[in-house]
């Protein structure tokens, strides 16, 4: 009975529609229904108008401009002219440089150097336009020093050290930048919502405020994401939503490589990546990735092989390294760094039953050298090479490559751009490539470089080893 009771009291609110009479001859406005015009004496001129109501972060401009709907073909065209930054990696990532009005959000674990690298950005900016860099968690002392081991400081870049949100738009309004920083979102706050820095509201008001200001201004805007335990960007997942570009800056905080991924862009292509060295003067670009992770191998070393992976639209070589030893205990030990690891078992087990590799009780340690993530299906004959290669203590060529998907029956699978991939092994030297027989028809292939066109892993492991 007490729930009825309950459910009986709840009342539902509707807002009333708030609605203005407006003479269609001289525009007078009156709160009711007139017969006359008061203003120019016309009879039955009052024409009904709903209000529309002003709504939190309505895409206004600075200048007060409000957005009208408009016939497709009628929209101007707006010349998104990508501003380039000095870094050929990091204009890449975004898809050829930085739009006007985008907004791009920046996540990656403590200390691996996103407030480094927008900073270095930032400063490069600053000599094609003006640059406002709101930080909300250094002092302006402590930037200033890092921006002068960093590089030229003697531009038009404005530093402010502040989070509240009304302020940060009121010193918008007064400087007009082109490019807007801010470092990082989750310690900017909106007095008018209820809730600390950082809790999901806060971090969603302003977000919407920030992508407002951007949109209508054209103001390009970096914004910097903490992430979570898991290597998500903590917050809303919304947030990755509303934003034009995400982008991860990943790597190892004890090596030296970092690498910077796109994940979502809308003016560029996804999984993009760039690579960058930490040093002491900051980020420096790596131009040659293929180099840098060849360049430490070891000749007549088993256990080891190259594949050429896609990184977005950019062919990498990368070297997959295989240890496999026999078990001490029952049950056989697998273990993966920077390789999917039931891609592994599934490759062990092809080559246990397809190959007659006896590797049920042998403990097998893999890795990627260089501490790339290799997660395309072209790497499983690589893989595979490189099991079979620690297995029987034979040697692979170091001058040969290895591209191609692994079926379950043993089959090798074609792959997707097969002919980037060998100029880029020709480039850096190989001689000899084994490649999926069915992805080679048509195909030029360049000089200095024999391609093995291949069907199964047997074939492969016999004209390797043989």
């Amino acid at each position: 009975m007490a729930l009825y009771r309950s459910c009986s009291r709840r009342r539902i609110i509707i807002a009333k529609k708030k609605s203005t009479f407006i003479c269609r001859e001289c525009g007078y406005n009156s709160p009711k229904y007139l017969g006359r015009c008061p203003n120019c004496s016309s009879w039955s001129s009052f024409e009904e108008e709903v209000e529309v109501q002003e709504v939190k972060n309505a895409r206004v401009s600075l200048t007060g401009e409000k957005s009208k709907p408009t016939k497709l073909k009628e929209v101007s065209s707006i010349n998104y002219a990508r501003i380039k930054t000095d870094m050929d990696e990091f204009n890449r990532v975004l898809g050829g440089g930085v739009v006007p009005g985008s907004l791009v959000l920046i996540g990656g674990d403590p200390g691996i150097g996103k407030s480094t690298l927008l900073l270095q950005v930032s400063t490069q900016l600053a000599n094609k336009g003006t640059v406002l860099y709101v930080s909300g968690e250094e002092s302006a002392e402590q930037i200033k020093l890092r921006s002068e081991r960093l590089g030229d400081i003697d531009n038009e870049f404005y530093l402010y050290a502040e989070t509240n949100m009304q302020a940060v738009r009121s010193q918008v309004e007064a400087i007009k930048p082109d490019f807007l920083i801010i470092d990082s979102i989750q310690t900017i706050m909106s007095p008018e919502i209820s809730g600390v820095q950082g809790s999901v509201s806060q971090v969603r008001e302003v977000t919407a405020e920030l992508m407002q200001i951007a949109k209508t201004n054209n103001i390009a805007t970096f914004i910097v994401g903490h992430v979570t335990k898991e290597g998500q960007l903590a917050g809303p997942r919304m947030l990755e939503h509303m934003v034009d570009t995400v982008l991860y800056f990943e790597g190892e905080r004890h090596h030296t490589f970092r690498i910077l991924r796109a994940v979502k862009n809308r003016f560029g292509s996804t999984n993009e990546i760039g690579i960058f060295e930490m040093q002491s003067g900051g980020l420096v670009e790596v131009l040659n990735p293929s180099q840098v992770f060849l360049e430490e191998r070891l000749d007549g070393a088993t256990g080891s092989a190259i594949v050429v992976t896609m990184e977005g639209s950019r062919p990498i070589l990368a070297e997959v390294q295989a240890l496999v030893t026999p078990t001490v205990f029952g049950n056989a030990k697998r273990t993966t760094t920077g390789l999917d690891f039931n891609r592994v078992s599934l490759i062990m087990a092809v080559l246990e039953k397809r190959c007659g590799l006896l590797l049920q009780n042998q403990d097998a340690y893999l890795k990627s050298a260089g501490g790339v993530k290799l997660d395309e299906p072209a790497i499983d004959l690589a893989v595979a090479v490189a099991i079979a290669s620690s297995y029987k203590e034979l040697p692979t060529n170091p001058q040969e490559a290895f591209i191609g998907e692994i079926g379950l029956t043993g089959e090798i699978r074609r792959v997707t751009r097969i002919e980037q991939r060998i100029n880029e092994a020709a480039k850096l030297g190989f001689t000899k490539i084994y490649a999926p027989k069915n992805s080679l028809h048509g195909m030029t292939i360049p000089e200095g470089i024999q391609v093995v066109g291949v069907t199964t892993v047997g074939e492969v492991l016999k004209k390797v080893f043989s």
